[in-house]
């Protein structure tokens, strides 16, 4: 049987980036507001939670892997308090400026390597995005449905239209 997911920005989504082009450091690193509730709506109703992410600060030589493990593990211990897990998180370690790929969002190659290994089927799934290379990335990947938030606002009222799908 195939899986239904929502895949989440991370940046702006799932964390606070105000004040900060990018989000390397684990003390920088923010829960939004609404984040729990909305996860756990979305758990609870069977979705895979699933993080897509540029990150081309590697490429660009700013922060390194091992910044961005760091950050993902304290997301992790977080959400753990709350008993809660992220099912995978995807990132683009690349920057059109240094070289290209096929994973840096507009470009879809994340979430379909996230809908091969976890057997998703897109028809039931979902995107959550802070900008136009998000939706653009779940729309060429032929999710159900994009939603674009507003940079650093709760996904509470997106994760409720979800689960009322």
């Amino acid at each position: 049987m195939r899986r239904k997911a929502v895949f989440l920005d991370r940046d702006g989504v799932i964390n606070n980036d105000t004040g900060h082009y990018y989000i390397y450091k684990p003390e920088n690193f923010r829960l939004n507001d609404g984040v729990i509730e909305g996860l756990r709506m979305l758990s609870n109703a069977g979705y895979l939670l699933i993080i897509v992410s540029n990150q081309g600060g590697v490429a660009k030589g700013i922060y390194s892997r091992e910044d961005v493990k760091k950050v993902h593990d304290k997301l992790g211990i977080e959400l753990k308090e709350h008993s809660l897990i992220i099912d995978a998180i995807y990132y683009c370690p690349h920057h059109e400026s240094v070289s290209s790929c096929d994973c840096r969002k507009p470009k879809p190659g994340m979430l379909l390597n996230a809908i091969r290994e976890f057997n998703i089927n897109p028809e039931d799934s979902f995107l959550i995005g802070d900008s136009e290379r998000d939706i653009i990335a779940g729309e060429r990947a032929g999710l159900k449905e994009c939603f674009l938030i507003e940079k650093n606002s709760s996904i509470v009222p997106v994760c409720k239209q979800i689960v009322n799908h």
